[in-house]
């Protein structure tokens, strides 16, 4: 099991062939696949906007060589408790540091009725670089949103506590703005295996599952490891 990056857009995998940057998004797919595959997912939709929400889930230095790939869902337990337990460890010995960077990336399972609306909450705030502060409101406050019908007005108050333009953010939910880039997530990560979330791709090392810190700290300290010494693969 295993994700190559490669960028999400046509036109940005049109760059990566002829030798462009290749750091925006991650996916399963070859690039030429996965430029035939963005071509049908983005036709009709504002392409800047999804880049901007692609580029938005990213946190850490550009220049960090290690990628930590997360795919998650916002109303799953299991992510919740990462995000509780062991996230905040990691962001500050790894990411601050410019030693790894992160991407997230959606899977939104099908048994979580909210699922595909805090992700899209999550995404449009992306669009406006608020997506980490919006993450983190929505997996503190999952027990409180996850239990009642609609929690629209719940995600709202979210969106303004964080800063977005809330009349953009709120044209972005309503139109849905950013599904593509959700979907092409859900395909991507499919066709890499990924059956279960939260899973985690650490270079070229998989961990499915809400593991202690201590876990995360040898995969990612032996990966850096192997990064100085050149031996990782590609």
């Amino acid at each position: 099991m295993r994700l190559v990056l490669v960028p999400l857009l046509a036109a940005a995998v049109l760059a990566c062939a002829k030798g462009g940057d290749t750091t925006p998004a991650a996916a399963a797919a070859t690039p030429s696949d996965t430029g035939r595959a963005a071509e049908r997912t983005t036709a009709g939709f504002d392409t800047a906007l999804l880049q901007a929400a692609d580029l938005g889930r990213i946190k850490g230095d550009p220049a960090a060589t290690l990628w930590m790939l997360e795919v998650s869902d916002f109303e799953c337990p299991y992510c919740r408790r990462f995000h509780a337990e062991t996230w905040g460890a990691l962001d500050t010995k790894f990411v601050r540091p410019g030693r790894m960077k992160v991407a997230y990336l959606n899977l939104p399972l099908p048994s979580h009725r909210h699922a595909w609306v805090t992700a899209e909450a999550a995404m449009c705030a992306s669009v406006q670089k608020k997506f980490w502060p919006m993450h983190d409101s929505l997996f503190a406050s999952q027990p409180r949103w996850s239990a009642i019908e609609k929690p629209d007005s719940m995600l709202r108050r979210f969106a303004v506590a964080v800063g977005v333009d809330t009349v953009a953010w709120g044209r972005c939910m309503t139109t849905h703005a950013t599904r593509p880039l959700i979907q092409a997530d859900i395909d991507r990560v499919t066709a890499a295996g990924v059956q279960s979330t939260p899973t985690f791709f650490i270079g070229d090392t998989a961990i499915a599952g809400a593991y202690p810190l201590a876990d995360f700290d040898r995969a990612i300290t032996t990966q850096l490891a192997r990064k100085a010494a050149g031996t990782t693969k590609k």
